[in-house]
């Protein structure tokens, strides 16, 4: 099937899934089956069955999936089995998060440059990382063939950040800062915002509530 005709929540999925199937691996654990998975990732396992097929036949009726092979797919999929490079800009504290947590990715997706428009931090070091002045955004972009951005600045700025980002080349970003940025034809910007998610969760929480509340009125 065609890469437009599947689903974004299918591909959301996909890394859900190839990160369960690492840690079957490093069990050394060979084979897991569409129900296993179902339930340790709380999924219909034909939800599963059918996500996966979208991109090929991976499994053996009555056997299940190899896991290192099926990890090896997804990763093909995801395109993980290409070296990716990312650039961020902003570092505060959250900014500071991402480039030392980036050590323990393993995946093939690294950030090899850090951006701050404030010129008192330039030079500095984070994680073996040196902090780099937005006016070298656009060369550095080049130099090391960087694909995705990654934003972390005060929502004021997050536009202006993303805007240079696609300037320079750039058709990936990821924006934490907590504001809708304008869509761009030809870059995909996915937002993670965590304020909206903590409200969400308390809107499912006072349903919870109500619902635990019911059940012992009765």
């Amino acid at each position: 099937m065609k890469p437009n005709k599947i689903s974004e929540a299918v591909v959301r999925r996909l890394p859900v899934y190839l990160r369960f199937l690492n840690e079957l691996s490093a069990s050394r654990i060979q084979t897991v089956s569409s129900q296993d998975l179902g339930e340790k990732l709380d999924l219909n396992p034909a939800q599963i069955r059918k996500d996966l097929a979208y991109f090929g036949e991976f499994g053996r009726k009555g056997v299940g999936y190899n896991v290192d092979y099926l990890i090896e797919k997804i990763r093909q999929i995801l395109k993980l089995d290409k070296m990716m490079h990312v650039a961020l800009v902003g570092t505060g504290n959250l900014g500071r998060a991402l480039c030392n947590y980036n050590m323990y990715i393993k995946d093939n997706m690294k950030i090899v440059s850090v951006f701050d428009a404030d010129e008192s931090k330039k030079g500095t070091l984070i994680n073996q990382l040196t902090v780099q002045p937005m006016q070298e955004l656009s060369a550095a972009v080049k130099q090391h063939d960087i694909s995705v951005g990654i934003i972390t600045v005060p929502s004021a700025e997050a536009q202006n950040v993303a805007d240079q980002f696609v300037a320079a080349g750039i058709r990936g970003i990821l924006n934490f800062a907590p504001v809708v940025l304008k869509s761009i034809p030809g870059v995909r910007i996915h937002h993670a915002d965590f304020t909206a998610e903590l409200l969400s969760l308390a809107y499912y929480m006072d349903h919870i509530n109500g619902s635990l509340n019911g059940e012992e009125s009765q």
